[in-house]
């Protein structure tokens, strides 16, 4: 690449120097240019993976071409290109085959993490990818400072610019594995994080290389102002790349249009010399003809770019990509990297001069054909075109990078040969020389790099795709059409049941403000929805079950998934189970006691919480009772522990209770006064109660007691708070996780009176028989599968508590754990008194206020609001695992 103002086409190449032998001496090319091996291993994954993303680009489609064939390319030439045009010392092979080695095995983690989760694989893969690219930018930075000046060192800005936008790229992505903001700044986040990548990444890499690349192909001379248009050109694009990214990242569009403007303003200053060089000389090769068809693509893509950018909502800007990505993806990034490998992959294989005609006519054999197909079915991709013509598009472009795969697979397998049968020597001296061509094309280590990532690679994408399988014929006895709902990061229904045989169809609708998909591990699968919109799928008839999930990036693992399960098959791998008794299924599949089927299956909490409850329910009374008059109280405990239960919407199972509820009755009083509890085990086994509102030696009155027996519990309540009963048999973690806890309510002096007060009781929630060993196992490991206020997740969702705009509202609380704490908040109202504890940590009249009331497990307390206006505002535990698992609910304001 240092000689590429020579014209080279006035003559032919001058042949080697003969060897000893009488034979050319064949010069071999530096490791990093055979990598490209690598490259045409992830071009042959992206065919393969192509199937599955038809007719529109999946995100695997997406990323194994653009993380795992381009990226590796603009490692491996980048690298090059900075040492041929600085006409610097080539650096230690080492450090560059092992940034190779991390940036594939961490698009190999970001692969598996994303599609298949868990999403901190995903995390961490990204992660890597930005150190990779700094580290690589770094290197580059180094070599230019220890080059004599030259004049083509302005190239090399460009690719440590384009590290720097995928590193801002990578981080977006990491922050999206990470489910970080959902709707609106998902669709923000996801939009800057494609522009940077694509435009970044992608876009200056190869804008900065073809202004010594395109003259070489041309077999011309570098146009004079090239300097200077590059130097312009960059400080257009990067500084307009940045307010491109920042502006939708902020959901602020004029400064977003306006980014991408002057970024396009760059990206024609940097092409100016191209088209000059156009005018010296026109295209006459496979290679150039790509080349300038991608930089046409690009063009047509910025346009439509600015077009999107400048009419739709930041948080609209994903969506309206869509259409562009084939454009950018396939008709720019992919032809000008298989334009790249024609015109570089015979100089890599070497052999001499005939050698490399043999290698260049292979890899241009066609290439008229191939270019008018792969250039077609852009056209068809670019055209809101009938599904059957977009399929078509997607086959041309496909079999035109398939036939370059196989072309560039027979031209390496030629070269080894060729090493092969040369016996591992130079011509004229011993093998292994400095420089020679006893070289083999891969060294072990990168062979190992590229088998190892490619193989490794492909089988996350057979993992992460599923394959449908054929299976045996079943019969259709029947039909059945489902509604189904993509929202809120679940699918609803998560578990649809119907007979074998049966025909379903499937209305899709996507009631979410950010878009989804669904996916059937049998093949079926919708387009992606936006808002509002719907697609129908209609399966065959139903055999076995069938996993369902979202392909959006994250989705899947952040639990947007379903199942299809044959009803009479609920005992079968994984399926879940109807009374399954701590046979040790799945944590994420229970059954209940009296046959009703636990729902369990989304990832996370195994509940599909916004199901509907099921007929009859009722909600756990929440409206606390102002204090019995009387300076002593009496009531009786009696253990129900066969009560069957609704513990989540559609999900009844058998809990353990005090008065066959979840949580218990509610003891209030006021400092001073006595309770005397008689406490009855009418249960199946032994149990006992713990009061912590009262000082007593725990021997009598907390001891078990067997069934049909009963003790008389008396205490006095010298101290005011919200406090904590539970039973008090070991293990205590077991009979608590399956229900057996209440709380004490003992008054402040002086506690002001408030228009509403509400209690709420947080408890975690074990699906599965009480006592069983799956239910033993996560409850002593605190592996919940969802969290519940009063008894039920998300059951305020459905009953929602009251109160009118303007009043004063109490809420108290108690931590049941066993093993988890509160965070309790309500969206929208900031508290302006809080009580923990038995002290007032915040009073109504200051200046302050609270965003939550904290509980740590057994801990009690309240926090006063007032709502200031009508409308719905959710209560939950901030700690978004658990208020995602269940601990939410609604206060349904009216106007006062």
């Amino acid at each position: 690449m240092a000689s590429v103002e020579v014209r080279i086409e006035k003559g032919p190449p001058v042949e080697p120097p003969a060897g000893p032998s009488g034979g050319p001496v064949r010069r071999r090319a530096p490791w990093h240019l055979r990598a490209n091996a690598l490259v045409v291993g992830w071009l042959a994954l992206t065919v393969a993976v192509a199937g599955d993303g038809l007719p529109a680009p999946r995100w695997l489609l997406i990323h194994v071409f653009l993380l795992g064939a381009v990226s590796s390319a603009i490692l491996i030439w980048s690298e090059h290109f900075a040492v041929a045009l600085l006409r610097a010392r080539t650096p230690d092979p080492r450090w560059s085959l092992t940034r190779l080695g991390l940036l594939n095995g961490a698009a190999v983690a970001v692969l598996y993490g994303v599609a298949a989760g868990p999403a901190v694989v995903a995390v961490a893969g990204a992660g890597v990818v930005v150190a990779v690219v700094v580290w690589h930018a770094a290197a580059l930075v180094r070599l230019a400072r220890r080059a004599l000046p030259g004049r083509f060192g302005h190239v090399i800005a460009w690719y440590v610019c384009a590290a720097g936008a995928l590193a801002a790229g990578g981080t977006l992505g990491a922050l999206l594995a990470a489910h970080t903001g959902h709707g609106a700044v998902h669709e923000r986040l996801h939009a800057a994080h494609a522009q940077v990548n694509l435009l970044g990444w992608v876009g200056l890499t190869v804008l900065g290389t073809l202004f010594t690349l395109w003259p070489t192909v041309l077999r011309t001379r570098m146009p004079e102002r090239t300097r200077r248009a590059s130097v312009v050109g960059l400080r257009l694009a990067v500084p307009g790349l940045a307010l491109l990214t920042g502006g939708l990242a902020a959901d602020l569009r004029p400064v977003a249009a306006a980014g991408l403007v002057v970024y396009a303003a760059g990206a024609l200053a940097a092409l100016v010399p191209l088209a000059e060089a156009v005018r010296a000389r026109r295209p006459h090769t496979g290679a150039a003809w790509m080349l300038g068809a991608g930089v046409v693509w690009f063009e047509v893509a910025l346009v439509a770019d600015v077009v999107v950018v400048a009419t739709r909502p930041a948080g609209g800007v994903a969506a309206g990509l869509e259409p562009l990505l084939p454009l950018v993806v396939a008709g720019f990034a992919g032809q000008v990297l298989l334009g790249s490998l024609l015109h570089l992959l015979p100089a890599v294989l070497g052999g001499g001069p005939v050698r490399f005609k043999e290698n260049a006519a292979l890899l241009e054999r066609g290439w008229a054909a191939r270019l008018a197909a792969f250039n077609a079915g852009v056209v068809l991709l670019a055209l809101p075109v009938p599904r059957p013509l977009a399929v078509l598009g997607w086959a041309l472009v496909l079999a035109a990078v398939a036939v370059f795969v196989v072309l560039a697979g027979v031209a390496l397998a030629r070269a080894a040969s060729a090493e092969r049968a040369s016996g591992g020597q130079e011509d004229g001296g011993p093998a292994g020389g400095r420089g020679g061509a006893g070289r083999p094309v891969l060294s072990p280590a990168l062979a190992g790099v590229v088998a190892g990532c490619v193989l490794t690679a492909a089988a996350v994408v057979v993992a992460v795709t599923g394959d449908p399988g054929s299976g045996p014929a079943v019969t259709a006895t029947g039909a059945k059409t489902v509604e189904v709902t993509l929202s809120g990061m679940r699918v609803r229904p998560a578990v649809i049941e119907a007979a074998p045989g049966t025909v379903l169809t499937l209305r899709v609708t996507n009631t979410d403000a950010q878009r989804h998909d669904l996916r059937l591990a049998s093949g079926e699968r919708t387009p992606m929805l936006a808002a509002g919109q719907s697609a129908v799928l209609t399966l065959a008839p139903l055999g076995g079950q069938v996993e369902g999930w979202c392909t959006v990036a994250g989705h899947r693992a952040a639990g947007m998934t379903m199942r299809i399960v044959p009803v009479g098959a609920l005992a079968g791998p994984g399926a879940g189970t109807a009374g399954d008794a701590g046979a040790g299924a799945g944590h994420g599949a229970h059954g209940a006691a009296d046959g009703t089927r636990a729902d369990a299956g989304a990832a996370g909490t195994g509940l599909d919480l916004g199901a509907a409850m099921s007929p009859g329910w009722r909600p756990y009374d929440a409206a606390l009772k102002p204090a019995p008059g009387g300076a002593e109280h009496e009531v009786e405990i009696r253990v129900d522990d066969r009560a069957v239960l609704e513990v989540a919407p559609g999900v009844r199972q058998r809990m353990w209770t005090f008065n066959g509820t979840v949580p218990g009755p509610v003891l209030r009083g006021k400092v001073g006064d006595v309770f005397t509890v008689t406490f009855v085990n009418g249960g199946t086994m032994g149990h006992g109660i713990d009061f912590h509102a009262g000082a007593n030696a725990p021997d009598e009155v907390m001891r078990t007691i067997q069934p049909g027996e009963r003790l008389t519990y008396r205490f006095r309540a010298d101290f005011a708070g919200a406090w904590l009963y539970h039973c008090s048999t070991m293990p205590m973690t077991q009979h608590i996780a399956a229900g057996m806890y209440g709380a004490v309510v003992i008054d402040p002096p002086d506690l002001a009176r408030v228009d509403r007060e509400y209690l709420l009781v947080q408890g975690e929630l074990y699906l599965g028989e009480p006592g069983g060993d799956a239910q033993v196992v996560k409850s002593r490991e605190g592996r919940p599968d969802g969290w519940m206020f009063n008894g039920t997740a998300a059951g305020y969702d459905h009953a929602p508590l009251e109160a009118k705009a303007g009043e004063r509202v109490r809420i108290w609380a108690v931590a049941a754990g066993p093993s988890s704490g509160t965070a309790l908040h309500v969206v929208g109202a900031p508290f302006d008194t809080v009580y923990k504890e038995g002290a007032y940590l915040l009073r109504a009249g200051g200046a302050g206020g609270a965003q939550v009331l904290d509980l740590a497990p057994a801990q009690g307390g309240f926090a006063e609001l007032v709502f200031p206006e009508a409308g719905a505002y959710p209560v939950v535990d901030h700690t978004m695992r658990q208020a995602e698992g269940g601990a939410h609910g609604l206060f349904e304001v009216g106007a006062r």
